[in-house]
C-alpha cells in the first residue's frame, strides 16, 4: 500500500513535470506563432537584395556605362577594356546578393552581364584597326537605337520588380 507521503510526492512530481511541460509547450507555441507571422526569409534583406540588383542592372546597362565612362581621347581597345572591367567589377561587388534572391533573378542578372560583355566584344571586332573609343561608343549607340530589344536590361528590370513585389506581398 501507498502511504500518504508517497502519494503526495507522486502528485507533486506529476504537477512539476506537467508544469515544466506546459511552460515549454507555450514557449514553443509562442515562438511558432512569431515564426508564422514573419516570412521564412527576412523580407527586408530580400527587398534590399532586389534593390541592389536593380541598381547593378542600371549600372551595367550599356547606355549607363557610356554615360559614366566617356571615351575621352582613348583608342577603342582601351575603351572596350574599361567598359568590360566596369561590368565585371559591378557584378563581383554584388555577387553576395544571390543569397537573397531567386535563382532565376540571379541568372537574369548574370545573363545581362554576359550579354553586354559579348556585345562589346562583337562591336569591337567590327571596328577597323586604330578606331577610337568614340567610334566604339557610336557603334554601341547605333546598335541600341537600331534594335532596342538588343539589350536584356528592360527584361531584367521587369523580372526584378516582379519578384520584389511578390516578396512585399508575402508570397
Amino acid at each position: 500500500m501507498l502511504d500518504s507521503s508517497s502519494v503526495l510526492f507522486a502528485i507533486v512530481f506529476v504537477v512539476v513535470v506537467l508544469g515544466i511541460y506546459l511552460v515549454f509547450y507555450f514557449r514553443e507555441t509562442k515562438k511558432t506563432k512569431k515564426e508564422q507571422k514573419s516570412p521564412p526569409f527576412n523580407a527586408a534583406l530580400q527587398l534590399q537584395a532586389y534593390e541592389r540588383l536593380t541598381i547593378l542592372s542600371e549600372r551595367i546597362s550599356l547606355k549607363s556605362l557610356m554615360t559614366r565612362i566617356a571615351p575621352v581621347q582613348m583608342d577603342a581597345v582601351t575603351y572596350h577594356g574599361l567598359l568590360v572591367e566596369s561590368i565585371k567589377q559591378e557584378y563581383e561587388y554584388n555577387v553576395s546578393q544571390q543569397l537573397y534572391v531567386s535563382a532565376e533573378a540571379w541568372q537574369a542578372v548574370t545573363n545581362m552581364k554576359e550579354q553586354n560583355i559579348f556585345i562589346l566584344h562583337q562591336l569591337l571586332r567590327t571596328l577597323p584597326e586604330g578606331a577610337t573609343g568614340a567610334d566604339l561608343s557610336k557603334h554601341i549607340v547605333g546598335l541600341l537605337e537600331a534594335n532596342p530589344k538588343a539589350s536584356l536590361h528592360p527584361i531584367v528590370l521587369e523580372a526584378l520588380k516582379y519578384e520584389a513585389r511578390r516578396v512585399m506581398q508575402g508570397a
